[in-house]
């Protein structure tokens, strides 16, 4: 029996950096049981240059990627999300639109590396970070038994995961 492949929305404020990793490293690796996508309350319009290499630099696709308005995901035509995860604090207080078919949600609230200041070296740490706890809990969802949890059962792990560090 195949299993489903559900449609995951990551969440930001400015969907140039947390949000876009978090695409990149689940469509990658969820490949054929994930397609997820992400947007920006008040995107920046364009995507991070330090994550593209960062992407890059640890061989995950990155075309495609683009900084996006979160209202493209609440329109009639859009896909169907059975999650909406947001990754930062502002999005997470933020009055997020109506999400077609009341998907699950959850906060992930991740330090915003585009917000590092100093040095290349303290901003490229930054979003090293930030990668790192987005791929362990990407990992963490991925592997939650989808089809024998309950919905409560479903949300709470979906929450505990996003209090978990790298």
């Amino acid at each position: 029996m195949l299993k489903p492949t559900y449609n995951v929305l990551f969440t930001c404020t400015g969907n140039s950096a947390r949000s876009i990793m978090a695409e990149a490293i689940l469509n990658q690796q969820g490949a054929g049981r994930f397609h997820a996508y992400s947007a920006g309350s008040h995107p920046a319009g364009q995507v991070n240059v330090h994550a593209i290499e960062l992407l890059e630099r640890n061989r995950f696709r990155t075309t495609g990627l683009r900084s996006k308005n979160w209202d493209e995901f609440a329109s009639p035509d859009a896909p169907v999300m059975d999650f909406v995860l947001t990754v930062c604090d502002k999005a997470a207080g933020e009055v997020c639109p109506v999400w077609p078919g009341q998907p699950m949600s959850a906060h992930w609230g991740v330090e915003d590396p585009a917000a590092a200041k100093g040095s290349e070296e303290v901003i490229r740490r930054a979003f090293n970070d930030s990668f790192m706890v987005l791929s362990r809990r990407i990992s963490l969802f991925m592997v939650l038994p989808m089809d024998k949890l309950d919905k409560l059962a479903l949300h709470k792990e979906l929450t505990s995961i996003g209090h978990v560090k790298a």
